[in-house]
């Protein structure tokens, strides 16, 4: 699988690193923490927040500098996506989909395709996501069924996607096609194209969720929408499933930090809550029931938080990282899962109430077991790697 050069790997000052963060803080405070409710519960498009967030630069934080992005390494870029999620962790998967689709671009693609789409992802100006999934292949990315076939100087692109993030109101996907339907092994057959909205490509229903509100998941349509074959990305047919797959490590990564926020902001509601509530006359985090529980939460967190920081290193160090990012989006996930679970235990009663925070985050939490590639499919992918790089 391909990897960033040695020579390209990102590192940042602390104290610009400190400021930025510092910068994000403010902005949570200010403009995140007084709308989130209302948005998550009305499933409304964060149309302020999202124009905010062009403004500091977020859909180009890991793109290159050279391209007009902010070229932030993975570390930092995973407390930032952290530190959001810690409030609303929806609102990290507007940028992050779009920045694996620019990901995909910045590694891969011919010096004209990156001239030409980077620039743009970078400002905002062109924003959207990644469109694998299909209706019958979501882990499986090898079973899908979407094909493009040549014609001259296009590709005639048919299929559906599905479970797509910012399918309405992203312009551009990275689109996971079949090229070759015979081909064996069936990865081999796998292009993957830069995909603006025209012609031929419609948007179909958008899914109700139970959490992740705000933004828009929906299906992709695709009827005889054909494509420059300019925007197959590198220029070589059969080499979108490792094209795909690189980006996901930034994703698994992503998720990762995700996890990390649920289980921060977890952590935090229960412990604000345990000193408030009182019962038998005193706190509820004096009782050792509490105490345990919460003693639970802090470790989880901290070993997600390590564990994701870690994939960063490896991913920032330009090394094959798939096992690392797998590790942290597994046990982070989970971090996020169980904190949020026992979060809502400590709320008591109150933790089922649209009026408390928690349960946002308990709706939000499972998600990130799911996304990226289930957290059964990471178990797999860890031991296959620690087998592969530790042979008798």
């Amino acid at each position: 699988m391909a990897s960033l050069p040695k020579e390209e790997m990102r590192t940042i000052d602390a104290d610009e690193e400190a400021a930025f963060l510092d910068a994000i803080d403010r902005w949570i405070e200010r403009e995140v923490k007084p709308v989130v409710m209302h948005h998550d519960h009305n499933d409304i498009w964060p149309e302020e927040l999202v124009a905010q967030m062009v403004e500091m630069g977020l859909f180009g934080a890991t793109i290159g500098q050279e391209y007009g992005g902010l070229g932030l390494p993975a570390t930092t870029y995973a407390k930032i996506v952290a530190r959001i999620s810690s409030y609303w962790m929806a609102i990290t998967g507007i940028f992050n989909s779009h920045l694996i689709m620019a990901c995909a671009v910045e590694r891969f693609g011919t010096p004209v395709q990156k001239a030409k789409w980077l620039p743009k992802f970078a400002s905002g100006e062109i924003r959207g996501g990644l469109a694998l999934t299909e209706p019958n292949a979501g882990t499986d990315l090898q079973a899908i069924r979407t094909t493009a076939v040549r014609d001259g100087d296009h590709y005639v692109i048919n299929g559906t996607k599905t479970w797509i993030s910012n399918a309405i109101k992203g312009s551009c996907f990275a689109l996971l096609v079949k090229t070759d339907a015979k081909a064996d092994p069936r990865y081999k057959g796998m292009s993957l194209f830069i995909a603006p909205k025209q012609e031929g490509f419609t948007v179909g229903k958008k899914f109700d969720k139970l959490g992740y509100k705000a933004i828009d998941s929906a299906e992709l349509i695709f009827d005889n929408y054909r494509l420059p074959a300019e925007n197959l990305i590198g220029g070589i047919e059969g080499q979108g499933f490792f094209q795909a797959t690189g980006g996901l490590e930034l994703g698994r990564i992503n998720v990762a930090a995700r996890g990390v926020g649920l289980a921060d902001g977890s952590l935090r509601l229960a412990t604000e809550y345990a000193q408030l509530r009182q019962t038998m006359g005193k706190p509820i985090a004096d009782h050792q029931a509490i105490q345990l529980k919460i003693g639970e939460m802090v470790t989880r967190a901290r070993a997600a938080r390590l564990l994701t920081l870690d994939a960063a290193e490896a991913y920032d160090r330009g090394e094959r990282c798939d096992m690392e990012a797998g590790m942290a989006k597994y046990f982070a996930s989970e971090a996020a899962v169980r904190n949020s679970e026992e979060a809502m235990r400590i709320h008591g009663g109150y933790a089922y109430s649209k009026e408390y925070e928690i349960e946002r985050y308990y709706r939000d939490a499972l998600l990130m077991c799911i996304g990226e590639g289930t957290n059964e499919m990471q178990r797999m992918i860890i031991s296959k790697q620690w087998v592969k790089r530790n042979p008798v």
